[in-house]
């Protein structure tokens, strides 16, 4: 028996849903809001204008190496030092476009409190690498050394890819290119056990902050960001 016009359409509805967060980023000209995004409360991190959302770690300004060119912002060179956001954030969904230089790597950390030498050691990194000739084992989009997937969404070094996490203390859900990664409990059991196995059980502040500053890390390589947006949540 033939499938029904009813079946497609139910196919095609969930596809669409599945779909519409990452189209709806992708909607408008870069760095700006949607009227939709507008109405459901997403701010920018980057007016495609200036850094004003920005400043490195530990400091108050922003190092000559990170610069803005066209629409990007972009960390030219190594010793640009890491990037946070002036405001902290709780609960939250966070959009970020990022396209990685050959062989690079980098990375996005949130909840990341400012007592520690290194940003890492206080927040949870999501990796960014050129997922094909990265020298870490780690891949694009995995919650470092903490929860990865089979599944491969992230684009070749060059192309751009939209990272997607929404992070509450209920739930965590991360997203690469529109498809789904993983989700966990922040500070559930799971949670726990993974922080011990990891590197970072040296560190006791590691993922304890319930809110921080976002963070995008210098780790000597070029890369490029865009699309940079929050949702507020908490």
């Amino acid at each position: 028996m033939k499938p029904s016009i009813h079946f497609f359409s139910v196919i095609l509805a969930a596809t669409a849903l599945a779909s519409s967060t990452y189209a709806d980023h992708h909607a408008a000209k870069h760095n700006t809001l949607t009227a939709k995004e507008k109405a459901d409360g997403w701010k920018l991190l980057f007016n495609g204008k200036d850094l004003s959302s920005w400043r490195n770690y530990q400091a108050d300004g922003i190092n000559e190496k990170w610069k803005i060119e066209g629409d990007t912002f972009i960390l030219t060179a190594k010793g640009g030092g890491d990037i946070v956001t002036h405001d902290q954030y709780g609960a939250f969904e966070l959009k970020i476009d990022f396209k990685i230089s050959p062989k690079g790597n980098s990375g996005v950390m949130f909840h990341v409190q400012e007592t520690e030498q290194k940003a890492w050691r206080t927040g949870p990194e999501i990796q960014i690498q050129d997922h094909a000739h990265g020298k870490d084992p780690q891949k694009a989009g995995w919650l470092y050394q903490l929860y990865k997937t089979d599944v491969d969404a992230a684009n070749p070094a060059g192309e751009w890819n939209t990272i997607h996490i929404l992070i509450t203390p209920e739930k965590c859900e991360h997203y690469m290119n529109g498809t789904k990664y993983f989700e966990y409990v922040k500070g559930s059991e799971d949670w726990n056990k993974r922080v011990a196995a990891s590197k970072f059980s040296k560190y006791p502040s590691f993922g304890k902050p319930a809110r921080g500053h976002i963070c995008l890390q210098d780790h000597g390589n070029v890369v490029h960001f865009r699309n940079v947006k929050i949702k507020l949540l908490d």
